[in-house]
């Protein structure tokens, strides 16, 4: 099941308010298990992010790898088009 960002907002406040009540709370509401999955929900959203722009920067370095691939096989391509040096001084 996904839950949206309202969703767990709802949840988040919800087991706050268990949390408050501490020894007053719904007796069996596992305040301490939501707070632990709500906080490794938290962590995980921290490193999709993190994996996200490590992805971005890789894209970024692999275009800018294969600009200067282009550009070298470029002027390869020109050096090659010249006439062999002995042909100038002649």
């Amino acid at each position: 099941m996904i839950l949206s960002a309202t969703q767990l907002r709802a949840i988040k406040e919800r087991n706050d308010e268990e949390l408050r009540k501490g020894r007053y709370a719904k007796h069996g509401y596992p305040a301490h298990t939501i707070q632990d999955l709500l906080h490794t929900i938290e962590a995980l959203k921290k490193e999709k992010k993190k994996w996200q722009h490590l992805a971005q920067e890789r894209g970024e370095a692999l275009r800018r790898i294969r600009e200067l691939t282009r550009c070298v096989e470029a002027g390869r391509e020109e050096e090659s088009a010249l006439p062999p040096p002995s042909t100038i001084l002649d």
